[in-house]
């Protein structure tokens, strides 16, 4: 199972406008999609993810990360990623 979660810092502008289009391209493929802030709340968590910018995408199956994207990216360069991660898993 694939789960695509994403990570957005605090008041970040890129982080707020990609979020709609991740759960857009997720929903189409059927993903489910996680969001972790990163505050000092989760900070625990997002250390162990090894988080060094915002926002960033990882893309889980059964628990383990297969891939990551950093930084924005225009709806059509995350689809063409997410689409080929995906192709990727036997």
């Amino acid at each position: 199972m694939y789960e695509l979660l994403e990570v957005s810092g605090e008041g970040c502008a890129n982080c707020l406008s990609l979020l709609p289009v991740v759960r857009r391209l997720a929903a189409a493929r059927g993903i489910p999609v996680g969001h972790l802030e990163v505050n000092e709340e989760n900070a625990e968590r997002v250390r162990a993810l090894e988080i060094v910018r915002v926002p960033t995408l990882i893309v889980f199956r059964d628990g383990q990360e297969i891939a990551r994207c950093t930084g924005f990216q225009p709806e059509e360069i995350l689809e063409l990623w997410l689409d080929a991660k995906l192709a990727e898993q036997p």
